[in-house]
């Protein structure tokens, strides 16, 4: 059921400080300074009698772990996975201040509210509340407030299961982000993210001969061949590869009547997928092809210092996103396909390489989190998911725990709306998400660890 008003208040206020703090994570190691909102919640919670112990990968970059310790150490334990940083803005694309953490006509507006503080916000609100009122846990129950998830975990829960992977170990794990409202009114769901797709960042290394600019005829520029490269890189085309949750996905769809019968069977077809999609509208289109194929998106280029001199050395980041099964091989096979002729003056070297992870539905919490769901939405039953993107789910997958995404949104919060918040200009997240989330977590810890 919805938190109190007490806690919703509560969860309200430690978003709104954590959006000011803007531990804006730019992908460097200087970057992030998660150890402001670190400070906040460790002051939070040891406020609760809590003992809270900080991990400093690097200067600044400082995760936090407390734990609530278990009546019965044969007990499953449970994780609240919330990370601390959030990406950049371009705070000309934005109507108000995106670290001001304002409340307005019942939004906190500001980065990171969807993504992920309000739900770091409403794990922290339910692991004071479990302390304040003595509750004891068959299980263990920990509040693992992380760094660096915003650019691949080295800084954060990599760092931490490569250095102290007891300390963060457990068999579940809940973190980012599902609740969204779907299938029909009478067969009404809730979407949990069970799985996600594999990140494969590379770098492609194109080389040329400096010189001049004043004479460019004939030279071998590397910035016009990074260009070309680019180019055929953005038109190449993957084939679909349908995941073992790619049949409920369009099922679900056809429930919701977001899709038609005619429609439905063109998903499900590999030899029509394709031409289905290109026909949808963009942001559905967008997320569909994501879901059933390897994406390959050139995102940052990096050589050129000086305009009259040709470039010689040109670094372009792709960010790669894998489907299940898929291999560095593959990715490796598809870049070489796409850049063609010129391949072979391309050096490609790993700056990611994390394989496609999915854990399984038959659980106790997956249990837990359905009665959890069904005190807010009664009849409503749980839709298993894939993510597109990445998130620390996969390094707790690594460590044996079965982890999922898992939040409780607003009837009224469209998916449409909720994915253009991630990463995007005016981030905000209501009130009545917030209380909602926050009491899907108290009562999901209550019933598995009780």
């Amino acid at each position: 059921m919805p938190a109190s008003t007490e806690q919703t208040n509560a969860t309200v206020d430690l978003l709104q400080h954590m959006i000011r703090n803007a531990c804006v994570n730019e992908g460097t190691e200087a970057s992030g300074y998660e150890v402001r909102n670190a400070d906040l919640l460790q002051t939070y919670l040891e406020g609760s009698g809590l003992d809270v112990e900080r991990y400093e990968s690097a200067p600044g970059r400082v995760s936090l772990v407390t734990r609530i310790e278990g009546t019965d150490p044969n007990a499953p334990s449970l994780c609240l996975n919330g990370h601390t940083d959030v990406v950049p803005v371009n705070e000309e694309g934005w109507d108000r201040d995106p670290f001001g953490g304002e409340l307005i006509d019942g939004e906190v507006w500001g980065r990171g509210a969807i993504d992920m503080l309000g739900l770091t916000a409403s794990m922290a609100v339910t692991m004071r509340h479990m302390a304040n009122t003595g509750f004891r846990p068959k299980g263990d129950l920990i509040f693992f407030a992380v760094a660096d998830e915003e650019s691949g975990s080295k800084y954060g829960a990599q760092w931490m299961a490569d250095n102290h992977p007891d300390v963060i170990r457990s068999d579940y794990v809940l973190t980012e982000n599902g609740g969204l409202h779907g299938g029909t009114m009478e067969r009404p769901t809730i979407n949990v993210n069970v799985g996600e797709k594999g990140v494969a960042w590379r770098r492609l290394r194109v080389r040329g001969t400096p010189g001049h600019g004043s004479r460019p005829y004939g030279a071998d520029n590397a910035l016009i061949k990074a260009a070309a490269i680019v180019q055929r890189i953005a038109e190449y085309r993957t084939p679909p590869r349908f995941h073992e949750l790619w049949r409920q996905q369009i099922a679900n769809l056809q429930q919701g009547e977001t899709v038609d019968a005619e429609l439905a069977a063109a998903l499900l077809d590999p030899a029509t997928v394709d031409d289905a999609i290109a026909n949808m509208p963009t942001g559905a289109g967008a997320h569909l092809h994501s879901c059933c194929h390897m994406t390959l998106s050139p995102n940052v280029l990096v050589g050129p210092t000086k305009t009259n001199t040709i470039p010689d050395v040109v670094d372009i980041d792709i960010d790669v996103r894998t489907m299940p099964g898929e291999t560095p091989d593959d990715v490796q096979h598809h870049l070489r396909e796409a850049i063609g002729d010129l391949a072979d003056q391309v050096e490609i070297s790993p700056l990611m390489n994390d394989m496609s992870s999915m854990s399984p539905i038959n659980t106790p919490l997956w249990d837990s989190l359905r009665k959890a769901v069904q005190n807010a939405f009664p009849q409503t039953e749980l839709s298993p998911g894939l993510t597109v993107g990445f998130t620390d789910a996969r390094v707790h997958r690594d460590l044996g725990a079965v982890a999922y995404g898992a939040g409780l949104l607003a009837p009224t919060l469209s998916g449409a709306e909720y994915g253009s918040r991630f990463h995007g200009n005016n981030e905000r997240i209501d009130v009545e998400s917030i209380g909602l989330t926050t009491g899907l977590y108290l009562d999901t810890v209550t019933d598995l660890l009780s």
